[in-house]
């Protein structure tokens, strides 16, 4: 795909390209020359986009569609998805138009059952949960009462595992209180079910506070948290949606020049000052290893090439070229992201992902600090770890972090957190 001829080194976003190829020069490229002119299209589809020129953008769009495919090779299905998003960014130019086109959005079922045959086809989130689970335990064994507080993931293969150690610690099992906040009343159901038929099987003090509401909607009393209680939050996912904020310079979409900062965001600086004031023992994060909280569009577009062109490299290692259901399911969840990317703005961008060093600045302006999370000590982390080496996955520390890698890329991280005042 994009490894050797993209991956490896930033692509000049400024290029011309003539517009004039013929369709019959288009399909008569080899496979690595349909690579390389995709992205040379997508590029500047995406500037022409950008700048307003409508009819440019168009001529890259209908050369792409002749090149990509949603059933092709890796590049030409990324292709597709790009090209979709700039095609809808074009379209909400015309309000009108675009809701009458009426695009109906995916079901949450439709979006639950995608995440789930991913946790289950690729080792990324069983990593963080093994990582998740190893920290734990040797943060709150000691505890009596141990209150988890998970924001939006919901996912019982991360938390029965969990329940299931505790319930086997020599001392006995400790009083453990798990609220989830998830805005699927669904998830919530089928997670307290389970966790309340694993708790009674091990005779395991438990209570489940299911809080239905979306992260942006929450506030303290929600969580019901008790005096005595040693408090850990996890966040899967989850928190990136905190930094989308009103930052639409104009109705075209115009750009800020402050573009790479870290800049302030109210809501998620509130949030993780409500979080800060309830002094959890550790705050857990996994997230996308990505930066897409960038103001200008040719930025966001380039950084999410990169990104997604790993994430559609291991997706194919996974289901090779078939066109199977998982694998279209897993791939329309990741357009949904793309689309949010490319074609959003202000609040409705909720796919604002940050490296781990600009969360590391975010936590530390509330009063957080990184915590170490010791790989090196995590046996089940690195034995799960180490059998899916061979297929070009690995575990990496950085500074304080762990890089949940694909052939060296990070794809996600996990990090842990407490408070120094």
């Amino acid at each position: 795909m994009m490894n050797s001829s993209f991956a490896s080194t930033k692509p000049d976003v400024t290029l011309s390209l003539t517009l004039s190829t013929s369709p019959n020069a288009l399909e008569a490229l080899k496979p690595e020359e349909r690579g390389i002119k995709l992205i040379q299209l997508l590029l500047t589809c995406a500037n022409h986009t950008s700048s307003g020129n409508l009819h440019r953008a168009d001529a890259c769009l209908r050369q792409i569609s002749s090149l990509a495919s949603i059933s092709g090779s890796s590049m030409q299905r990324l292709a597709a998805r790009f090209a979709s998003a700039l095609a809808v960014r074009l379209v909400k130019r015309w309000q009108g138009l675009y809701k009458a086109l009426n695009r109906a959005e995916p079901e949450n079922s439709e979006m639950d059952r995608a995440r789930c045959i991913f946790a289950q086809a690729f080792p990324y989130l069983g990593l963080a949960y093994a990582i998740i689970t190893r920290t734990l335990i040797q943060t709150m064994s000691e505890e009596r009462i141990i209150h988890i507080i998970d924001l939006g993931s919901g996912d019982p293969k991360l938390w029965i595992p969990l329940l299931r150690e505790l319930g086997h610690l020599a001392r006995g099992p400790p009083h453990v209180k798990i609220t989830c906040v998830n805005a699927n009343k669904i998830v919530l159901e089928k997670l307290g079910k389970n966790l309340f038929k694993v708790a009674e099987s091990m005779d395991m003090p438990f209570q489940f506070n299911p809080v239905n509401v979306r992260l942006r909607d929450l506030t303290l009393d929600m969580l019901n948290i008790r005096s005595g209680e040693a408090l850990t939050i996890t966040s899967i996912l989850s928190l990136h949606v905190l930094l989308a904020e009103d930052d639409r310079v104009d109705p075209h979409f115009g750009i800020n020049k402050n573009n790479n900062s870290v800049k302030d965001c109210k809501q998620l600086g509130e949030f993780l000052a409500m979080v800060h004031s309830i002094s959890p023992k550790v705050v857990l994060l996994v997230e996308q290893e990505s930066d897409h909280n960038l103001t200008r569009l040719v930025d966001r577009f380039v950084e999410g090439l990169h990104y997604y062109s790993a994430v559609f490299d291991s997706i194919d290692a996974t289901f090779g070229g078939s066109s199977c259901e998982e694998r279209i399911a897993i791939e329309e969840m990741f357009g949904k992201e793309i689309e949010s990317i490319v074609s959003c703005e202000g609040l409705e961008r909720e796919e604002r992902h940050e490296r781990y060093a600009k969360w590391t600045v975010r936590f530390a302006r509330v009063g957080f600090k990184p915590v170490r999370l010791w790989y090196d000590s995590m046996e089940d982390a690195k034995q799960l770890a180490a059998a899916y080496e061979p297929e070009g996955y690995l575990v990496v520390n950085q500074r304080a972090g762990l890089m949940i890698c694909w052939h060296g890329r990070p794809i996600y991280s996990v990090s842990a957190w407490n408070c120094f005042n």
